[in-house]
């Protein structure tokens, strides 16, 4: 089992200064490399101050300067909002000047309120069909002299400059959910990242089926790494957690704002929609958001990545951005460096 960070520029109000946002957002990346965590994730957002992210190669770039061994990795380029040439270029440029660092992930996108920003007129429920498209591309503008005429995107005679260091190219990985999805990134030698977002281990049972029966349809030469991605807070005592449900569910509010489109978002600040009011959703009762997530003592953590890990989770992505305090997300993430990782190695 390896480690993997997922860590996000994140205000969700105006009360956080950017500037200690920002130093606090390497400091968890610095933690993380000295702490033994294999890949740092960074993501592509728009206009939303709960995940400042307008440029993931940008934030990349940043975080290649201030590590030396830690690996760099997109999660995920939102395939719509790119052209093929140019996300070729600067994916190919930060592993360049990574010393080949770059882990290249590519996705669909997550709000629908982006989409209308940044791709008017095309549905977030369409956006796999630019990253099946997007992906061949990249990979064929990498290698040397490509022109394309596809659905999405034409252009002439073309090439990635500069290449990447990596080659033949840097590892690939796919965000995906859907069966349509594991099968694309089977079929293209792609890696896997999941997130069952707040729903109970069955809903990571599912996505390791769904691979699963990928790799057979194709023909069972296929060996993706498989991660999956949970929000992780790890604490000692009943403070610590009520904390971090408190945290969570303050997020998880926000999100619904987005995920249900309701464009109730003013300055870059989503409104809060109080859970209570959400039918059905047991997964964000506190009990339940203690269980699904990977919340609890290190011991309790430990025992969850244990089932994950006899799941056939390859990777453990920390989800460390959910509105806890700065201090609280460096207690966590030391408590995991410390207690948790060394038992997995």
């Amino acid at each position: 089992m390896k480690f993997q960070l997922a860590v996000n520029l994140e205000r969700l109000d105006d009360s956080a200064d950017m500037q200690d946002v920002a130093r606090h957002t390497l400091e968890m990346v610095q933690m993380a490399e000295d702490g033994g965590f294999n890949i740092v994730w960074a993501a592509e957002h728009h206009a939303l101050e709960m995940t400042i992210a307008p440029n993931p190669f940008q934030i990349l770039t940043w975080w290649a300067a201030e590590t030396s061994r830690i690996r760099l990795g997109t999660a995920v380029a939102t395939a719509a909002y790119w052209h093929p040439i140019k996300l070729a270029g600067e994916a190919a440029f930060l592993d360049l000047i990574s010393g080949g660092r770059l882990e290249f992930g590519i996705g669909s996108g997550a709000y629908q309120r982006e989409f209308d920003r940044m791709k008017p007129g095309l549905l977030q429920t369409d956006g796999y069909k630019y990253m099946q498209e997007m992906l061949p591309a990249v990979l064929k503008l990498w290698e040397g002299d490509y022109a394309h005429d596809g659905e999405y995107w034409q252009f002439p005679t073309s090439t990635s400059v500069p290449k990447p260091l990596q080659q033949p190219h840097p590892r690939v990985w796919v965000a995906a959910r859907s069966p349509i999805t594991y099968d694309y990134a089977v079929k293209n030698n792609a890696n896997i990242m999941c997130w069952p977002f707040t729903r109970p281990h069955a809903e990571a049972e599912l996505y390791k089926r769904q691979l699963d029966e990928a790799i057979a349809r194709h023909g069972s030469k296929a060996s993706p790494i498989f991660a999956l991605m949970r929000h992780t807070a790890l604490y000692e005592n009943r403070a610590g957690r009520d904390e971090a449900i408190a945290a969570i569910t303050r997020v998880l509010g926000q999100f619904e704002n987005l995920y249900r489109n309701l464009d109730d978002v003013v300055n870059g600040f989503p409104k809060e929609i109080p859970l209570s009011e959400l039918e059905g959703r047991e997964q964000y009762k506190p009990e339940m958001l203690e269980e699904n997530l990977m919340f609890g003592s290190p011991e309790t953590v430990i025992e969850k990545v244990k089932m994950y890990e006899r799941l056939g989770v390859d990777e453990y992505i920390y989800y460390a951005s959910m509105g806890l305090s700065p201090e609280a997300q460096k207690r966590s993430l030391k408590l995991f460096c410390d207690e948790v990782i060394p038992v997995f190695q």
